[in-house]
């Protein structure tokens, strides 16, 4: 089931690296922030044997570059750690972002080698023009298998361009899952066990 997630987060990560390039310096509607570039990413994957062999370094860089600049890391740690954002130090909260941005990159480049020819199908796109937060709703086609739906919520930012601060899956949340998680470490041990926790995870 694990391997199953981490399969299903790379390719919702492959969307994302796909709007990264599309975006450039314009200010595009997120659907179509989405959507533009997407197949000529997925193309780029198939075609990489280093990335499909695993090596590591290169793509971790491809996350770093290419993923990650189309997250909002504080918005998704504030609502991740719920309560517990405001009970939390400055530096606390600046070494949670810290170490939340790399657990998400360890996971994106573990799922990113298992990709292979999955294909993406976007849903109708129900935004307006006068929100701030959206919905882009895909599926995920796999030959022998059931689709599997993948929806990002999306916040536009102060410069008018448009972040994800949440991906659910199956209609799983990312965010909700991972508070969960994150709740329970900080009832027990604190905040500071919860980003020593995070940070050894991420050294290994």
């Amino acid at each position: 089931m694990k391997q199953l997630i981490n399969l299903i987060v790379g390719i919702a990560a492959l969307t994302l690296m796909a709007s990264a390039t599309a975006a450039g310096g314009n200010k595009l509607a997120p659907d179509v922030l989405v959507k533009t570039t997407a197949d000529d990413v997925l193309a780029i994957i198939k075609n990489d044997k280093d990335i499909q062999s695993g090596d590591t370094k290169k793509i971790g860089a491809l996350a770093e570059a290419k993923i990650l600049p189309n997250f909002d890391f504080d918005q998704m740690s504030r609502m991740v750690l719920g309560k517990y954002w405001n009970q939390a130090s400055a530096d606390q909260q600046q070494q949670f972002v810290q170490q939340f941005r790399t657990l998400l990159v360890r996971t994106y480049s573990s799922a990113l080698a298992k990709y292979r020819n999955q294909t993406i199908e976007y849903k109708p796109f129900r935004g307006q023009p006068e929100d701030t937060r959206v919905t882009v709703k895909t599926q995920i086609i796999q030959s022998g298998a059931q689709p599997l739906a993948i929806d990002y919520s999306l916040l536009k930012e102060s410069d008018g361009s448009w972040k994800v601060y949440d991906v659910v899956i199956e209609g799983v949340s990312l965010v909700t899952n991972y508070r969960s998680q994150f709740a329970n470490e900080v009832k027990q041990n604190g905040m500071d066990a919860l980003i020593k926790r995070l940070a050894d995870k991420n050294n290994k």
